[in-house]
């Protein structure tokens, strides 16, 4: 039997966050491609901007512990589960930071019958002004 997990990045400055069983506010604490004018028409999805969110010191550990524990809730529940990871726009460090989950869920999870669907609600939003 097959598992569904869904990992949802989205901007909290668009619209209300999508129903979740787990949600990462990637507001505060990571690296901000918001900032670099260089970056801040590029994405998540852009390798630049990627690189430079995952170089979040702490990072790889919220990736490691949020998919251990997804993994644990299907264990418990048999699933489906939903992560969201919300950014203030959905463009940059929430969509890298659900690449990287969606990445590690997809290669620990085939063994296990996990089926990985990774979705980006507001990547192609317009860049939120401040």
């Amino acid at each position: 039997m097959t598992t569904t997990v869904e990992v949802v990045s989205f901007g909290y400055g668009h619209q209300e966050p999508p129903e979740a069983d787990i949600v990462i506010d990637a507001r505060r604490l990571f690296r901000n491609p918001h900032h670099n004018p260089a970056m801040r028409e590029m994405t998540g999805l852009d390798r630049a901007v990627y690189d430079h969110v995952m170089a979040t010191p702490g990072i790889t550990a919220v990736v490691r512990h949020t998919v251990a524990c997804v993994l644990d809730l299907i264990s418990a529940t048999g699933g489906p589960v939903i992560v969201g990871c919300g950014c203030v726009g959905g463009r940059h460090r929430s969509v890298s930071l659900a690449r990287a989950i969606a990445g590690e869920l997809a290669v620990l999870g085939i063994g296990l019958g996990v089926a990985v669907r990774l979705v980006h609600r507001d990547v192609d939003k317009p860049v939120i002004q401040r």
